[in-house]
């Protein structure tokens, strides 16, 4: 992902670049202005891919110890991992990895279902990861719901439930 991601951002540095060296040749300047204009708009985009690039397992990070901590409050829960199925992941329109979640309640009364979606690559990397709740689904029923990525996910995208809790 880490490598996606800095692709993406040196993708728009060179968009940026392009730009600018297009906009500073359409102005009367000096050339020596428009080739320090041109470096200044690259140190910055070199800046901004390096930020974006640092910050992705971060970002990773912090989604996954949410997730975490969503389940973790859930008291008097049951885990119920094998009554939940996930369709096949899409991508949407915003770049965001979406994927169809549904859950059986097998128990006596209406629950609730808390479920961890973990977004990876063909490699079984971790790209993302996601709570979806599914609320009040009847005794014997099955409840649906749909997951969405924290952020644009690329490539192949598969989804597997990493935990899900019913209470």
């Amino acid at each position: 992902m880490p490598g996606s991601l800095t692709r993406r951002a040196a993708g728009a540095a060179v968009i940026l670049i392009l730009g600018t060296a297009v906009t500073a040749c359409s102005d009367d300047d000096s050339p020596s202005s428009t080739v320090s204009e041109a470096a200044s708009a690259v140190q910055s985009a070199a800046s901004k891919v390096a930020s974006a690039a640092s910050q992705a397992p971060e970002a990773l990070a912090s989604a996954t110890a949410e997730a975490g901590r969503k389940l973790d409050d859930i008291k008097g829960g049951t885990d119920v991992s094998k009554d939940v199925r996930l369709a096949e992941p899409q991508i949407n329109s915003a770049g965001r990895a979406t994927v169809g979640v549904s859950a059986h309640n097998s128990a006596g009364s209406a629950k609730s279902f808390a479920v961890q979606v973990n977004f990876t690559d063909t490699s079984g990397n971790l790209l993302d990861t996601v709570v979806v709740t599914l609320s009040d689904v009847p005794s014997g029923e099955t409840g649906k719901a749909t997951a969405t990525s924290n952020r644009d996910l690329s490539g192949e995208v598969k989804a597997e439930v990493g935990r899900a809790v019913r209470y």
